[in-house]
């Protein structure tokens, strides 16, 4: 039911406005499902796609911004807000809150298309990075105990055997741990796993200074 991969969610009380923006959308080979509330909205099912919600700011059950807000802890799409009453604190606050853009009814139909592109990338942009950090999370799983403990002493740019000292294990021994975490993580480059551990806020607490040279 998607047009290459994504769909745009209309939430507007004015029937003509839904069946213009559907339109629009359809010209442009963009799928787009409807809704006259929040309420319809929050309920329906979503497919897992890359998505931007078209949000008008005055709806009959909650305001658009209150929305914004509500389901801003869940992983809902990025926004474009379209009001045919405008103010600048509308507009700040909704930017404010990640709003991609906030339109004035009557707005060009480039103007909108524009945020919707970009609505539509930033969110397949943070699928992606979800995904990347879930199969990183599932890495780190697969690591046995001892890795675990290794891993950090390794990031944090201790050598070899002030690591293996802090294990109270042989420099071989580490040296194999070591590389059993580069595999099952995937890291290139000691650089590469430093990153990793950044991303999955990994607590590094010792320093190679701190251990002696």
């Amino acid at each position: 039911m998607t047009t290459e991969g994504h769909i745009v969610f209309i939430v507007d009380d004015d029937e003509r406005i839904r069946e213009a923006l559907g339109e629009l959308l359809a010209s442009h080979g963009m799928y787009a499902e409807a809704f006259g509330s929040a309420g319809d909205y929050i309920r329906a099912a979503k497919p897992d796609v890359p998505a931007c919600l078209v949000l008008d700011v005055e709806l009959p059950d909650i305001n658009g911004l209150d929305l914004q807000r509500q389901i801003a802890e869940g992983d809902h799409p990025p926004i474009v807000f379209i009001t045919g009453h405008g103010d600048i604190p509308s507009s700040v606050q909704a930017i404010k809150h990640g709003a991609v853009d906030f339109l004035t009814k009557p707005f060009s139909d480039a103007d909108l298309m524009a945020a919707i592109g970009t609505a539509i990338a930033l969110d397949r942009k943070k699928r992606s990075e979800r995904a990347e950090l879930a199969a990183l999370r599932q890495r780190y799983l697969d690591l046995t105990p001892r890795e675990r403990e290794v891993l950090p002493l390794v990031v944090s740019g201790l050598l070899n055997k002030q690591a293996a000292a802090k294990l109270a294990i042989s420099e071989v021994t580490l040296q194999i741990h070591r590389r059993n975490v580069m595999q099952k993580m995937k890291a290139a480059s000691l650089a590469d796993l430093v990153r990793i551990a950044e991303w999955l806020e990994i607590p590094v607490t010792h320093s190679r200074r701190a251990g002696g040279s």
